[in-house]
């Protein structure tokens, strides 16, 4: 058996309070300081239509792209039902999706996961319901 090297920045990371907590990747401030250029995005749940009918709209979904190559350096989300909503993000980073990827992947509607997608067109202010 020949495993691939663990990629620690692939790693989920949750936090089962309340609200939730979940997060993958870099931060914005340590990829500033490994030297990427970086594009976030950011979507509140106050704009979420899903977490407006459930009636709990803290929290938000925040994205940081490196501005060279558009791809997900992390991810970092707050609010219902992120630790559920990690796995998508948890996949674009592995696979390296670009935020043109995310956004233009066809979200359910209304769901949280939404939320992704908005954040994704924030990071090239193209989000419609913000």
């Amino acid at each position: 058996m020949n495993p691939a090297p663990l990629d620690f920045t692939t790693v989920p990371s949750c936090v089962y309070t309340s609200p939730e907590v979940a997060s993958v990747g870099l931060c914005e401030s340590k990829a500033l300081e490994a030297g990427y250029e970086v594009r976030v995005g950011k979507f509140p749940f106050t704009a979420s239509g899903k977490a407006t009918a459930a009636g709990d709209r803290d929290g938000f979904v925040k994205l940081i792209f490196d501005a060279k190559t558009d791809k997900l350096l992390g991810a970092h989300l707050v609010g219902m039902n992120v630790t559920e909503m990690i796995g998508e993000t948890t996949l674009a980073k592995m696979l390296g999706a670009t935020a043109h990827q995310i956004a233009k992947t066809i979200h359910a509607h209304p769901t949280m996961h939404e939320a992704i997608m908005e954040a994704a067109e924030a990071a090239h202010g193209a989000a419609i319901h913000i």
